[in-house]
């Protein structure tokens, strides 16, 4: 199978998707009612999208193509509030986060869908681990090897986004010690990972034809890595962030990525190398194991820094294409909770130190997900 044609979108443009808990309002474990959820959504006029997921406890939603972060919060709000009203309908709440806290992954059952089955009888139980929720960002390129450079480009901030959106410091009833632990699932599937150093679309295509000669991928859905290029779409897919708690901090995660995808492709401040990623998996646990408080190693000057410094140095040089594309909000939303220290995964754990009971940290999740403590917090 051949890699298909790169399509052309708008420049910039974005597209996000969350994937989402289901939980019931008994206990707050997952629930099973991914069916009956998109059975209700389908009813209601909705932009984007409403699908199911790997297990049946998830559910996935997604804008349409916006052209603003202002753009994906109004869409990612109306969505929201529909899921919202749906699942008080079945008595269960949608939730954020990268991993559900206590869930048992041998309870989870696979949503009865082919890819899904497929996936399952390839994976084995890695597919129920599976049942990490993360948020996926799509930034429209004007042409292949633009979003080819963009992708490498992007790769020096894959720690800045882990560290901005870490929400899963929980697994199995146990603190993790990880800021982002949702990431230590993906890279147990043997095609995750960082993309090959291609700088152009003809020598990406030779990298695909030859791993689809082996037979070990048919489609560029069958690559788990943290940046892949989507040729359907015209676009780069961002993968590493854990779904955050609010839809606020999703947008304001869309706007970042756009603002620096503004200042790349505007600017082109530097030429990726290969050697970027001899420090890229150091970097990349470094985020998950610490988020905010990681170590960075600048891939360029071998400088060592402290994450949360680099951060606020990157969201300062992007200011004015974050100002230009109405980003400016959401920039001063990020700038503000790094130089605090705030992520996601801190809001949990202060929970969790004044509950003392995991069930009433995902039942003030659902609360803050649908907007009733999103003050503390974008």
């Amino acid at each position: 199978m051949s890699l298909e044609a790169f399509q052309k979108s708008a420049a910039l443009s974005l597209g996000v998707e969350l994937e989402l808990q289901l939980v019931n309002t008994h206990d707050y474990d997952l629930a099973p009612y991914a069916e009956d959820m998109l059975r209700l959504m389908k009813k209601i006029p909705l932009p984007g999208a409403v699908v199911p997921e790997m297990t049946s406890s998830m559910i996935e939603i997604s804008t349409d193509v916006c052209q603003s972060s202002s753009e994906v919060l109004g869409q990612l709000t109306q969505i929201r509030d529909a899921l919202v009203k749906s699942a008080d309908k079945l008595n269960i709440a949608a939730v954020g986060g990268g991993t559900h806290p206590f869930q048992q992954w041998h309870e989870r059952r696979i949503y009865d869908k082919p890819r899904f089955r497929e996936l399952s009888e390839l994976y084995g139980y890695l597919s129920k681990q599976f049942t990490i929720f993360g948020q996926h960002v799509h930034v429209g390129c004007p042409d292949a090897d633009t979003a080819l450079l963009t992708l490498h480009r992007m790769s020096r901030y894959i720690p800045h986004f882990i560290a901005l959106s870490a929400s899963s410091p929980y697994v199995q009833g146990q603190d993790t010690a990880f800021d982002s632990a949702r990431l230590n699932s993906v890279f147990a599937f043997p095609l995750s990972g960082r993309a090959p150093f291609a700088l152009t679309w003809d020598d990406f295509t030779v990298y695909f034809d030859k791993m689809a000669r082996t037979g070990v991928v048919k489609s560029m859905k069958d690559f788990y890595w943290d940046i892949r290029p989507k040729p359907e779409f015209g676009t780069i897919e961002i993968r590493v962030f854990d779904t955050p708690l609010t839809v606020e901090r999703a947008a304001a995660l869309s706007g970042f990525v756009q603002a620096l995808a503004a200042w790349f492709m505007q600017d082109q401040p530097f030429m990726p190398q290969e050697d970027d990623y001899l420090v890229y998996t150091y970097n990349r646990f470094q985020a998950c194991r610490f988020g905010l408080d990681a170590a960075y190693v600048d891939p360029a000057t071998g400088q060592h820094m402290l994450l949360r410094d680099h951060i606020l140095r990157t969201l300062q040089q992007v200011g004015p294409y974050a100002d230009s594309l109405g980003a400016s909000a959401f920039i001063h939303m990020l700038h503000s909770s790094t130089e605090r220290g705030d992520n996601d995964a801190r809001w949990l754990r202060e929970r969790q130190s004044q509950e003392s009971l995991l069930a009433e940290v995902i039942r003030q999740a659902a609360q803050r997900f649908r907007g009733v403590l999103a003050h503390t917090q974008g």
